[in-house]
């Protein structure tokens, strides 16, 4: 199971796939200018002036919890309140993709590479998510500055894969999801990305052995 930094992880891996499909499609030769990929709250993206460059930014606005396992490894505790078992903390991530852009067009650009490179990765495997956490020294540190703080999660070594699937919000949602950032609409597409299990480390209980019947 994956641990705390299970969360931080997925959305490492997701802006690596997305800020390598840029680098490997030559992206930035089609809009004009190089291409940013971030994983920042919208409302913290300027886009003004000399500050509006290509960026695609995904952000996580929304975690729930997982009906398949929120069951599992029930029940966690004796009578005593002594720990029996570590019931993993099953989660279910939300994510906002948003493509920014002055240029015509340039938006629906980003946006369709974007939207391509997670169609043809509808499944993290263990392969993708150990090379986009490992430690490395990149080039340029605007690309994972955080990556290496986060080879440690464990989360390719969780025992469900976790699937990436677009995820369909209405009109209304959208209103109220964008009011919530405070910042103007931009093109922009939802995913839904799951299932994240963070397991603890604590110490358990082994029962009794049947002594007699």
């Amino acid at each position: 199971m994956s641990n705390a930094l299970a969360i931080a992880a997925v959305t490492a891996v997701l802006r690596d796939l997305l800020d390598n499909a840029v680098i490997d499609n030559s992206v930035s030769n089609a809009v004009g200018d190089r291409v940013k990929v971030t994983s920042l709250p919208p409302d913290l993206i300027v886009q003004k002036g000399s500050n509006a460059k290509p960026q695609l930014n995904i952000f996580l606005y929304n975690v729930t919890p997982n009906q398949g396992w929120r069951n599992a490894s029930l029940p966690s505790r004796d009578d005593r309140g002594s720990r029996l078992t570590n019931q993993p903390l099953a989660l279910d991530l939300y994510y906002i993709l948003t493509a920014y852009e002055k240029q015509d067009f340039g938006s629906e650009i980003l946006l369709g590479y974007a939207m391509q490179t997670l169609h043809e990765m509808p499944v993290l495997s263990r392969d993708v998510i150990r090379r986009s956490l490992e430690p490395t020294s990149p080039v340029d540190d605007d690309l994972l500055p955080a990556a290496g703080d986060l080879s440690a999660s464990d989360l390719a070594e969780q025992v469900e894969l976790i699937k990436i699937t677009p995820h369909q919000i209405s009109i209304e949602e959208t209103s109220k999801l964008w009011s919530a950032f405070q910042t103007n609409y931009r093109q922009s597409v939802a995913y839904h990305v799951s299932v994240v299990l963070i397991e603890s480390k604590y110490q358990t209980k082994s029962p009794l052995p049947v002594l007699t019947r």
